[in-house]
């Protein structure tokens, strides 16, 4: 039986140049199958509202919905890293909504890190979450939730530039960006080495 590998072992795996296998799961079948195969993480995505629900976007999708479906992978991957991701509407409210839903996801689905979308703007939200004692990223790149206010979906930080402006440089030293630095970390690197 594989070990489950901990926020410590994946920098430790960034740090040595391993690449960190990941997929998108939405059940207990298909988690089962990933861990089988060796995944590393496990990303329970509000995309579930496109892949499983028939939704035009990720908008509608629940925080109950994305609860069932996280807890289904959990059942069927318990060696392996789950990342829940955070509906809309489950943390633009505040910072203490946001805190209210990320221990539901700890608590009802045992993951062992939540996932939001935004950088800068959502700082205040991310420093929240890890202040409580819970692992989390921001992320940026295709921001579904945010399709309407950019006029459809479109991906961010493409660019050093466009990271730049999205990522909060003035916190780096923050706890709770450290797994989004670390994989813009390798995003910059990659664009550089290509320009």
């Amino acid at each position: 039986m594989k070990k489950k590998l901990s926020r410590i072992d994946l920098k430790k795996m960034k740090e040595e140049n391993k690449k960190v296998v990941w997929v998108t799961a939405y059940d207990y079948i298909t988690a089962q199958l990933a861990e089988q195969a060796g995944m590393d993480m496990l990303l329970v995505g509000d995309s579930l509202g496109m892949s499983v629900y028939g939704y035009d976007g990720t908008v509608p999708v629940t925080m109950d919905q994305c609860i069932y479906h996280t807890e289904a992978v959990r059942r069927g991957a318990s060696n392996t890293f789950v990342i829940g991701d955070m509906p809309f509407g489950s943390y633009q409210t505040g910072w203490q909504d946001a805190v209210k839903n990320a221990v539901r996801f700890y608590k009802e689905a045992n993951v062992d890190s939540i996932k939001l979308e935004g950088g800068k703007r959502v700082l205040e939200v991310i420093r929240a979450i890890a202040d409580a004692g819970m692992s989390v990223m921001g992320h940026i790149g295709l921001t579904p939730q945010s399709s309407s206010a950019l006029g459809g979906f479109k991906a961010q930080g493409r660019t050093v530039e466009s990271i730049k402006t999205s990522v909060p440089t003035e916190h780096i030293k923050i706890k709770a960006f450290f797994p989004l630095l670390q994989f813009l970390n390798m995003i910059m690197t990659s664009i550089q080495s290509e320009t």
